[in-house]
């Protein structure tokens, strides 16, 4: 590193940009196909409904984060439209052509996406609650000032990034150990692997592995996320030591990077997160040096830095790190707090969030699974199983892999049985049902009347656990459950 200039990080821009821009790319693809039969004017909870709320009155516009729709009418088309310029946008920074130009074309792209991106988030209310959307939003935005790739990016940026892969993963390791005594105790992923919200093709192996190696994976899990992490910040010391220790603390940063990459994709592989992993190893890149390659600095010109970085893009950057410094406070007295709180943004602007993710973990899977019958008489009735793409249903189907894409119904479903009671959105979504709404079915992965419409509907409550090897063996299954009880009677249309 060389004082403003991040001489070292050339290749961690390309990934930073590139991979960022992908993350968009998806993010906006699953909004084009979810968010109309979700959110849109005839979904489950109304984006429309709620930005009439919250523009009926100036108090009510503040409680609602940054949004075009507050300005534009909502419509399902105009979603559709910021959708496809979304893609596009990402689409050309992936190919590398916004990075061809002066600093400040990247910069517009990347802020695009992200307010874009924000626009749809703060309408998306409980189908776009989770800790990954901050994270891209914070991402995108510090991507937005990394630069051109005829110059080295700037040193304050490249930092910023690795404090927030610090805060990311730092936090959830903190969650984690106040949280449940399962991650004390180190059986945590006794459980996890059979009780997460989406599992993956090869969730079931991991969850059938020895008890020896989940608490290993408990402990690594620990000194990754609790220990690692402050390795990060080890190139810094390059500002300040003798060029001979240079490659030594670039080499520390690097170690430390491909740790978090390294338990991040023992993740991808035994689960489904949408691209929560997928944006931390992106991130995680930051700390990898261009060992192979030397960035050439150009010549000193009039206003411009001694390190080839032009001087407005010295002050305007500069800015941008102090800026995140001062929004990342209450994230960081929030690290060491007692009641620590789990992805929590502190601005308007999601930025400066603090992370984590599961601070307990279930013992057991409660699943709900919707029913439906053509049958006049509901007591006397043939009962059909609707399917759904990624939660677990139909005993002999192996979870499919869908991250980064994602499921935003299917998800939702998980945390219906850790409720009190059941949410408004899923009472909506029986009713689509009844209806045989095209839009709805097209979400799932099968519709028993093949777009017909049923007479009933009722919602029945299982425990799942996956199959053992016996099980499997002589069955073939790769769940095993029993029924508890009918948690939604029959219901009907206008009965």
């Amino acid at each position: 590193m060389d004082g403003f200039a991040a001489v070292d990080f050339g290749f961690a821009r390309e990934v930073l940009q590139r991979g960022i821009a992908a993350l968009y790319l998806v993010a906006f693809l699953s909004t084009l196909n979810q968010f109309r039969p979700l959110l849109g004017e005839r979904g489950l909870l109304p984006a429309p409904e709620l930005l009439a709320w919250a523009t009926s009155s100036s108090a009510r516009r503040r409680m609602l984060r940054p949004t075009l729709f507050t300005r534009i009418r909502y419509t399902d088309r105009r979603l559709a439209a910021l959708c496809w310029a979304g893609m596009i946008v990402a689409g050309t920074v992936v190919i590398g052509i916004p990075q061809l130009a002066p600093p400040w074309v990247p910069m517009i792209c990347f802020l695009l996406l992200w307010g874009g991106y924000m626009s749809i988030t703060s309408i998306g209310q409980t189908f776009y609650s989770f800790g990954w959307e901050m994270l891209l939003l914070e991402a995108g935005f510090l991507a937005a000032f990394l630069g051109s790739a005829d110059q080295p990016p700037p040193t304050v940026v490249i930092v910023m990034f690795w404090w927030l892969l610090f805060r990311l993963e730092f936090g959830a390791g903190m969650i984690k150990i106040r949280g449940g005594r399962e991650w004390r105790d180190l059986t945590a992923l006794m459980y996890h692997h059979e009780t997460q919200p989406m599992p993956g093709p090869l969730s079931r192996q991991a969850h059938l592995l020895p008890k020896w190696f989940h608490r290993g994976e408990v402990l690594g899990n620990h000194f990754a996320q609790l220990v690692v992490p402050f390795f990060l910040f080890a190139p810094l010391a390059t500002l300040f030591t003798p060029t001979t220790v240079d490659a030594i603390l670039l080499l520390i940063g690097a170690i430390a990077a491909t740790i978090v990459i390294l338990t991040q994709l023992w993740l991808v592989l035994t689960g489904n997160f949408a691209w929560l992993n997928a944006a931390t190893i992106v991130i995680a890149f930051s700390a990898f040096p261009t060992f192979w390659s030397s960035v050439d600095v150009p010549n000193p010109e009039p206003l411009r830095a001694p390190n080839g970085i032009p001087l407005y893009w010295v002050i305007l950057t500069s800015a941008v790190g102090m800026l995140v410094i001062a929004l990342s406070w209450p994230a960081l007295r929030n690290l060491f707090a007692r009641r620590q709180l789990m992805n929590a943004s502190f601005s308007r602007w999601q930025l400066g969030n603090a992370y984590g993710a599961f601070g307990t973990v279930t013992k057991q899977r409660i699943e709900y699974i919707v029913e439906g019958t053509t049958d006049a008489d509901p007591d006397a009735a043939e009962w059909r199983e609707y399917e759904f793409k990624g939660k677990p249903g139909a005993l002999r189907r192996i979870p499919r892999q869908f991250a980064p894409y994602h499921l935003r119904l299917d998800w939702l479903m998980w945390f219906l049985p850790l409720g009190r009671s059941l949410e408004d959105w899923f009472t909506m979504l029986l009713v689509r049902l009844l209806e045989a709404d095209e839009p709805t079915l097209r979400m799932l992965r099968r519709d028993p009347f093949d777009g017909e419409r049923p007479a009933w509907v009722r919602v029945v409550s299982y425990r799942y656990r996956f199959a053992t090897r016996a099980e499997h063996r002589d069955a073939g299954v790769v769940w095993v459950r029993d029924r508890r009880h009918v948690l939604v009677r029959p219901l009907g249309l206008g009965r």
